[in-house]
């Protein structure tokens, strides 16, 4: 299978070449230029599978150049790094299912694709012949830049850099990221929000200054963040075992359609979603939950897509983003991939920060768009505890929030599926405050707290950070990205 740009259909690539240049050089996203379905008898096939080899078919559907037991030898060694199960689907009521992605090293569920990435980076290269070092560029809003910096830490052959905004994430996902060990990590704060981060580093990525400086010195820029393929294709895997384990828990009947409620931020995680169901998995809706930062659930209602507005620091700051960056992928596709239109609209978007577009002409039926406050965010952990007996994190409550609401203003009652994409101890305070109706705002007490209250297990790592050594305090102006991946790469 080929891949191209949304920008240019024309250019194509491999998937190696696709894993390791992470971005297309005029800027675009790299596709597939087509999607594998998954037929009756291959559904059966993956149902009898364990989630390790579940995830190798589903990359090797994409992924020619690699066969299938290598794959498999990566995505076992990456899921063996998590506790038990790598995605449990719950059932928290009849008809109402929880998928938890948040068992990995760092206890989000990014790790369900940054664990995988690094094992197709480095045989990427090698397939394509390549021996320059990679340099890894992230622009994090809070789960990512750890979930990246713990993938590639001491990976041979690359340097990973993480910018994230200084006082845009969680205390618990900031001290994750400033502890992190590892010979070739690098971390920096910038005084901006996620939006900030991530225009510096695509604006990186396509710096011929910087890109030249680089290659002279033997290195090639890629990403971890879910605009690289390589990160987006493994989460597609999830969606695809959830449909399989409630087949095989007898659940649902083969062919019934299902929904799934997603919180959403740069839009990678409910795009992953959509190419399942595009590969013939059986989607009623996709839910696509927001919290105030609510730019998706207007465009999805109106078709109007403008960043001009407020940006609010929310108790669920990895979904605290107004560029989302997949977006395009989507576009790309319901537009009949309109590698033109593409270019007009997003080249609008930088120019004015707008654009717009007639929904009427899009096939965008299989979405469901809505958002949730602050003070619904907490009264949904409040009361999924209290009913359900169940602890959700900060953006998880988002999506049960949206789908709550979704569910009474249709009465459907098509079995659902949330995405749980944190663990709660990652937003203690929040939670907690939430639970016990309390205004803790030390994280090691609302930890302890949280735990006495709720009876929920604390992951291991959680209770070590406030003993780690804090080794990376470099904060950076918005303008300074990218003379700071030189001062990292000189020291």
């Amino acid at each position: 299978m080929k891949y191209i740009s949304t920008r240019d259909r024309n250019k194509t690539y491999s998937a190696a070449e696709a894993v390791v240049k992470g971005i297309s050089d005029d800027g675009g996203l790299i596709v597939p230029s087509s999607f594998p379905i998954i037929d009756k008898k291959l559904l059966d096939e993956l149902c009898a599978m364990d989630y390790p080899e579940r995830a190798a078919k589903v990359l090797s559907l994409y992924m020619e150049e690699f066969s299938y037991e290598e794959l498999c030898d990566y995505t076992r060694k990456a899921y063996s790094r998590f506790d038990g199960d790598p995605c449990p689907l719950v059932k928290v009521e009849d008809g109402l299912f929880v998928l938890e992605l948040w068992h990995g090293p760092t206890y989000a569920f990014k790790d369900m694709a940054l664990t995988v990435l690094p094992y197709l980076m480095t045989a990427s290269k090698k397939k394509i012949g390549d021996n320059s070092k990679t340099l890894i560029l992230v622009a994090t809003s809070g789960d990512t830049g750890k979930a990246a910096l713990e993938g590639f830490k001491d990976v041979e052959g690359t340097e990973i850099i993480v910018f994230y905004p200084e006082k845009g994430v969680s205390a618990m996902q900031k001290l994750q990221m400033i502890t992190q060990q590892g010979s070739n990590v690098h971390v920096a704060g910038i005084k901006g929000n996620f939006d900030d981060a991530q225009t510096a580093v695509k604006a990186i990525f396509t710096d011929a200054d910087v890109i030249a400086k680089l290659k002279a010195k033997g290195i090639e820029m890629s990403s971890a963040n879910s605009i690289n393929w390589g990160r987006l294709a493994p989460q597609i895997a999830y969606y695809v075992s959830a449909y399989c384990d409630l087949l095989t828990s007898g659940e649902i009947e083969e062919g019934q359609k299902i929904n799934f409620a997603v919180p959403t931020g740069n839009f990678g995680n409910i795009l992953a979603g959509y190419y399942a169901y595009r590969m013939g998995i059986p989607v009623n809706r996709l839910i696509v939950a927001s919290n105030a930062n609510n730019i998706l659930t207007d465009f999805f209602r109106t078709g109007e897509y403008d960043v001009n507005r407020k940006f609010f620091k929310t108790m669920s700051p990895s979904m605290d983003i107004l560029v989302s960056s997949n977006l395009e992928r989507l576009l790309f596709e319901v537009t009949g991939r309109d590698d033109a239109k593409m270019r007009e609209i997003y080249g609008e978007l930088k120019k004015t920060g707008v654009f717009r577009l007639d929904m009427s002409q899009l096939d965008l039926d299989v979405f469901e768009a809505g958002w949730a406050d602050e003070d619904e965010t907490t009264e949904t952990i409040g009361n999924f505890f209290d009913l359900d007996d169940y602890v959700l994190d900060t953006h998880t409550a988002v999506a049960v929030s949206v789908y709550n609401d979704y569910a009474s203003d249709t009465e459907d009652d098509t079995t659902a599926v949330i995405v749980s994409t944190a663990s709660p101890y990652k937003f203690a305070c929040d939670v907690f405050n939430a639970v016990s109706d309390r205004h803790e705002t030390d994280v090691d007490k609302a930890v302890k707290g949280l735990m006495r209250s709720t009876g929920a297990e604390c992951p291991q790592g959680i209770l070590d950070l406030p003993r780690m050594e804090i080794r990376h305090r470099t904060v950076i102006e918005k303008d300074g990205a990218k003379q700071a991946v030189f001062d990292f790469l000189s020291e």
